[in-house]
């Protein structure tokens, strides 16, 4: 039986930050993997944010490095992959964390260079990071990928058009490279998270009522909230050799939301 076999391993995790105080995704899949004795880049477009994490990481006594990237450019992608190899040598495990919310609207209305500059961030970036990884974990003859999607990505039914649609297509690149790739070593995965409360959650505007909290708890399977630390550990097992046989996955966490919802007991049948 494999243990995680994660010690002296080196990862980048793209949107490594956190928009606000607190525990996004990100930063919980760097802090969760340094834990396990993984070497962690920080990514992201707002130092400060990385540097926040890091510090976590610091206080714990593990090792991270903070690069200030837009993962959209493809220069900026084979720059962070070139800074991390000459820091340490390797890479293992990439973490494709950055997404937006994205512009609103549907195809009658929505804004045409919004929908490209944020299918950029949600569905190009991820491919660019690949792009230049891909070519140091075979160097290692393997390595482990995971892209984080959204249960939106599986059910639609979203107000706006542009984030389902960039989440589905993460979904379906994720088969498609775990296709490519299995050959060489390197497992594809992907997380779709449900409505984890995080910073990306209530930094936005006014961020989330306590009503609205508690219904989405209420008619969750499970009947609880998520939160950052959930898709780490997520993170944690996919990258893992606990899931040493497992690719082209898409993983929902999301406490069953894509299994079926609670909401109103059904009345009892007519034994008539």
């Amino acid at each position: 039986m494999p243990d995680m076999g994660l010690t002296g391993k080196v990862a980048i995790v793209t949107g490594a930050g956190s928009r606000a105080d607190g525990i996004g995704n990100g930063r919980a899949a760097a802090i969760l993997l340094a834990r396990e004795g993984v070497k962690v880049l920080l990514i992201d477009a707002t130092v400060k944010n990385a540097e926040a994490t890091k510090a976590v990481i610091d206080k714990e006594g593990n090792t991270s490095m903070v690069v200030e990237a837009d993962v959209t450019v493809p220069k900026s992608c084979e720059a962070a992959v070139a800074r991390t190899v000459a820091a340490w040598g390797r890479l293992d495990i990439l973490v494709n964390n950055v997404g937006v919310g994205g512009s609103g609207g549907n195809a009658v209305d929505l804004d045409l260079e919004a929908w490209d500059r944020d299918l950029r961030i949600n569905v190009t970036s991820m491919m660019l990071m690949a792009r230049y990884a891909i070519p140091e974990m075979r160097k290692q003859k393997g390595g482990a990928i995971v892209n984080i999607a959204s249960v939106a990505g599986l059910r639609g039914g979203h107000s706006g058009l542009l984030y389902p649609t960039s989440k589905g297509a993460v979904v379906n690149m994720t088969r498609a490279m775990a296709a490519h790739h299995g050959p060489e070593g390197i497992r594809v995965n992907c997380i779709a998270p449900g409505m984890v409360y995080t910073p990306m959650v209530y930094a936005r505007g006014n961020g989330m009522s306590e009503e609205l909290r508690d219904s989405r708890r209420k008619r969750s399977l499970l009947q609880t909230e998520g939160s950052g630390w959930d898709i780490g550990n997520g993170v944690v097992y996919l990258v893992s050799d606990m899931a040493r046989w497992v690719t082209g996955v898409i993983h929902p966490i999301d406490a069953g939301a894509t299994a079926g919802s609670l909401g109103s007991p059904s009345p009892p049948p007519d034994k008539r």
